[in-house]
């Protein structure tokens, strides 16, 4: 079985491509099935995930082109910036990932969200397209750090335990 074992550097003409959901493209191991039928063990560096347009390099000398697979989205619009900012707090307050563009913000379809969001008075509306949210602060995936006691995740901020909080805003 052909292995990914590296990225491949500079602008390596493909091979042959991978069409992976958002939620697979968080993934540095496991197997591929690539758009040509045949499959690859992929053993990347774990926490390295991969964006559409990335190239993988196999054992066999195989470049493997990633793509984003067209996935259900939820999509705000707003007329004014200041609505989109408002909107990406209320969503960023529940930890979603969220692809924020010029003139919108998406995110994988969710109902609960959605409904908040109309509360909220934002028009949404659904697409079918490539998922590719803002990878934080910390790089791909999340913050490497541990846990507070008893917090349950991991990621920095000045308030202690008592005061943090993951409800409806």
């Amino acid at each position: 079985m052909r292995k990914i074992l590296l990225r491949a550097v500079g602008v390596a003409a493909a091979d042959t491509t991978v069409t992976l959901a958002h939620s697979d493209r968080q993934k540095s191991r496991g197997l591929l099935h690539l758009d040509d039928g045949t499959t690859a063990g992929m053993l990347l560096e774990r926490g390295s995930g991969l964006r559409h347009g990335d190239r993988l390099l196999a054992d066999d000398g195989a470049v493997v082109l990633v793509q984003a697979a067209l996935e259900p989205l939820s999509v705000v619009t707003a007329e004014e910036p200041s609505d989109l900012a408002r909107a990406a707090y209320h969503l960023g307050n529940r930890h979603i990932a969220l692809q924020i563009d010029e003139q919108r913000l998406a995110y994988l379809h969710d109902h609960v969200l959605d409904d908040m969001l109309r509360e909220l008075g934002f028009q949404v509306g659904f697409v079918d397209e490539a998922f590719e949210p803002e990878s934080g602060a910390y790089g791909h995936g999340h913050a490497h750090m541990a846990p507070a006691p008893g917090h349950g995740h991991a990621h920095p901020h000045p308030k202690k335990d008592a005061d943090h909080e993951h409800g409806p805003a």
